[in-house]
């Protein structure tokens, strides 16, 4: 009998090691510790926009990890590909380039929801494009009359890029 015993024993000690004896109760269901997993490269969801007292703020939405962020003053705006003049009013332009990140999925449909080309009449900001999806790059245009004295930061959950550019009164009062 002792014998018998301590062959059960071994045996289920193999079955709960196996996972076999770990069996989840009838009605119970898994309970995911994530919906859904962020995409393999950073996806550009969305561009917004808002006026305050004394800043106009530009803020791009980001699905992932945010990616390297350059904000860079330009003397135009030019479509990526095909080099053609991006058609805002303006006579001053930031480019703010995401890399690697994209506005498509990995099946090629577009993720991104915001403007592709608006005029905007706020105090600073006066437009924004998205001027380029390719190979790895994301590029959004920014138009203003002014020279944009600007601050950029990134905030998390969700990601988002956030551009502060000071009201040309406001830069002027000093």
């Amino acid at each position: 009998m002792p014998h018998r015993q301590s062959l059960a024993a071994a045996a289920a000690g193999i079955l709960l090691t196996a996972g076999i004896g770990a069996t989840v109760p009838a009605g119970a269901t898994a309970v995911p510790t994530r919906t859904t997993a962020p995409p393999a490269t950073a996806q550009v969801v969305n561009a917004r926009w808002g006026g305050h007292p004394t800043f106009d703020r530009l803020v791009i939405d980001v699905r992932g990890t945010m990616p390297q962020v350059t904000v860079t003053p330009v003397k135009a705006l030019h479509y990526d590909g095909s080099g053609g003049k991006v058609p805002l009013a303006g006579k001053y332009f930031l480019e703010i380039r995401l890399s690697p990140a994209a506005a498509h999925n990995e099946s090629g449909q577009s993720v991104y929801k915001g403007p592709r080309l608006i005029r905007i009449d706020l105090p600073a900001l006066k437009g924004v494009a998205l001027t380029g999806d390719f190979e790895g790059v994301v590029t959004v245009g920014a138009a203003f009359h002014a020279e944009p004295f600007h601050k950029a930061f990134v905030l998390h959950s969700p990601e988002r890029l956030v551009i502060d550019v000071a009201h040309p009164a406001a830069v002027c009062r000093g």
